[in-house]
């Protein structure tokens, strides 16, 4: 059986498209969960991002952030 396509660098980048979307849906979740407003542009710039270290960093400010807009301060 050919497995050559679960380590192939198409599957990868499916993979992380698949984490990224993920970790982008967590954001949402935890900033709905806090009564936090996401204006479009914030919701747009976290579901449109592809970097899953960025996400994470993004996720981690998530817990602590007032406002959506804190989570993307000091870039």
């Amino acid at each position: 059986m050919d497995l050559s396509f679960y380590t192939s660098p198409l599957s990868e980048e499916i993979r992380d498209e698949g984490r990224a979307q993920g970790i982008a849906q967590s954001i949402l979740l935890l900033l709905e969960q806090r009564d936090i407003a996401v204006p479009v542009a914030a919701r747009e710039r976290i579901t449109s991002c592809g970097d899953p270290e960025m996400l994470r960093h993004w996720l981690a400010r998530t817990i602590t952030a007032s406002c959506a807009e804190e989570i993307f301060a000091e870039e």
